[in-house]
């Protein structure tokens, strides 16, 4: 049997904060360091000896990383730094207050901008300080690699080449791989192993800190996966996740329609939006100027 750990980082200033972090490079809290710790004191209770770790060029990852290797006594193991590791570029929408956003932008487009898989916020400009086109770190990476906003889509196409390439390559040589890194890089891979539609991929809630375990045989097919720790707590936490985002719904589409006899005038587009949001729906009908109706199920 082999298996490889994802780890999302432990909790940051700008999680506690809820702001968008994408690839701004924030700290973690006094709170994300103990829940790092407490993984890696779990993953030595369970047996865990890693030959290997990987993970972002950010330091929330880098620092949960360093105190799960601290806990387990295997600060020595190899550890391998790469960008395509890092979290969702959000583009304008970095470090800004999730619920200040919705004010200035409008809340349906922030649920596009948030929970959507193909749809990216606006991009950085390319004289904004924090584009990482001046980031010293990105140097060795083509500017054209360098992402100024991404959707979830665009997040994924840029792990799975270090994944399929790099990371699960070594699986065949190693018998245990720790990959920490953040919550949308995590999606990426784990909607590859586990064949996750994109309409459902943006409905998963990884928590922070909390080990995800996948297993393989020798042929290194996946055989099962599952989090480490007690499940009721576990259960609580995704719940937790998926509550800090109520405003949120797990899957969005928005359909155009030409209607045949709309209430302004014929021929006029109208807008549905069809939200599931924690077992309820919410359905909404615009036309261009006003909100005809809105209906809760």
């Amino acid at each position: 049997m082999k298996r490889i750990v994802l780890l999302r980082h432990g909790e940051s200033t700008w999680n506690k904060d809820n702001r968008f972090t994408g690839w701004t490079d924030v700290d973690l809290t006094e709170k994300g360091i103990a829940d790092a710790n407490q993984a890696g004191t779990l993953l030595k209770e369970k047996g865990f000896h890693f030959d290997k770790a990987y993970t972002s060029f950010l330091k929330r990852a880098v620092k949960t990383l360093n105190c799960v290797l601290d806990k387990m006594d295997q600060d020595w193991i190899p550890v391998e730094k790469s960008w395509r590791l890092n979290e969702k570029h959000y583009g304008v929408l970095q470090g800004l207050n999730k619920s200040e956003t919705a004010s200035k932008y409008g809340e349906e487009q922030v649920l596009i901008w948030r929970r959507s898989f193909n749809v990216a916020p606006k991009a950085l400009s390319e004289d904004d300080p924090s584009n990482p086109k001046t980031d010293t770190r990105y140097k060795e990476v083509p500017d054209k690699d360098l992402p100024r906003t991404e959707s979830l889509k665009e997040t994924v196409e840029r792990i799975l080449p270090y994944w399929k390439c790099i990371i699960f390559p070594n699986l065949a040589t190693a018998n245990e791989l720790l990959v920490v890194a953040h919550g949308n890089s995590l999606r990426g891979i784990i909607k590859y192993l586990k064949h996750i539609p994109d309409e459902e991929i943006v409905g998963l809630n990884l928590p922070t800190a909390i080990p995800y375990v996948f297993e393989f045989d020798d042929d290194l097919n996946l055989k099962k996966d599952y989090f480490l720790g007690d499940p009721e707590e576990i259960k609580k936490l995704i719940g937790s996740s998926s509550r800090s985002r109520k405003d949120h719904p797990r899957r969005q589409e928005i359909i155009f329609l030409r209607c045949p006899k709309p209430p302004s005038q014929n021929g006029e587009y109208i807008k549905i939006v069809f939200s599931i949001m924690h077992s309820s729906a919410i359905i909404r009908l615009y036309t261009r100027k006003k909100t005809l109706w809105i209906k809760n199920y």
